[in-house]
């Protein structure tokens, strides 16, 4: 993952290459050898798609022998910083010590659960760490139930995405994915065109913040509650350029998800 938006060209190992928009994410609670098999099909076409899972860390190594070789892993979470006396973290050398190239950053649970509660500051300081180390960032973002029905989505989100902007200036290896937390495993969906106009305020924000390249070449995901019914009319949103699945992609029809590349905008 990294390459470019759909129609950008970028200039990759000395070669220049047209790079698909769309990614696909799973992201496991658990392992299961069920939906390891289930998940077999056809190959991707790695020139325009790209899947990303992200199982919990102690299950990393195993899920990764299990799943098919075209789909990449990463991790859920990752320290904030260099490693050290820290006990049950997970830190980003370590990430790489396992030959693993992605982390998840920033989703809601570690921003909303109270037993953990992690700050924009948090999350954004360990992206730039993990950034530092080649590790390529899944970084989530989104509004409350209570943020949405009070007109702040826009500002929720360009809070989170501040912080990240103060820490980084790199960001080729950073995808965002928008989940509004209230539609995240609830059967809620937020309409396609509710998903592209906030997709299209990022995209606005990081022009108007970061620069017009960074904008044009980020990929932002849509996460929270897609699934095989409703993903085909989210991919035909110019700013939908993928997604963050949860349940759903323990699935067989996970792999008509990915497929949503082939008919997207």
């Amino acid at each position: 993952v990294g390459g470019a938006r759909r129609g950008v060209r970028r200039v990759r190992d000395g070669a220049e290459v047209l790079r698909g928009r769309e990614l696909e994410v799973q992201r496991h609670e658990g392992v299961d050898c069920n939906a390891m098999q289930a998940l077999q099909g056809d190959a991707i076409d790695g020139d325009k798609v790209e899947v990303v899972c992200f199982p919990p860390a102690i299950y990393a190594m195993y899920a990764r022998d299990l799943l098919r070789k075209d789909f990449q892993m990463g991790v859920q979470n990752c320290w904030v910083g260099k490693g050290g006396a820290f006990t049950g973290e997970t830190a980003a050398d370590m990430i790489v010590d396992c030959g693993l190239g992605w982390a998840c950053l920033g989703h809601s649970e570690r921003r909303h659960l109270k037993e953990i509660k992690e700050s924009d500051e948090t999350i954004a300081i360990k992206t730039k760490y993990a950034l530092e180390k080649g590790i390529k960032v899944m970084y989530c973002v989104g509004e409350l139930l209570e943020e949405r029905e009070a007109g702040q989505t826009d500002a929720v989100n360009e809070r989170q995405l501040k912080a990240l902007a103060d820490q980084i200036s790199d960001w080729s290896n950073v995808v965002i994915a928008y989940e509004p937390v209230w539609a995240i495993g609830t059967g809620k969906v937020a309409t396609p065109d509710q998903a592209q106009e906030v997709h299209s305020n990022i995209r606005k924000w990081l022009k108007n913040n970061v620069s017009a390249e960074v904008a044009d070449n980020t990929r932002i995901l849509y996460g929270g509650s897609v699934s095989a019914a409703n993903c085909g009319e989210l991919s035909t949103k110019p700013d939908v350029d993928g997604f963050l699945v949860g349940g759903a992609s323990l699935k067989k029809d996970f792999l008509t998800i990915v497929d949503s590349y082939k008919t997207s905008a």
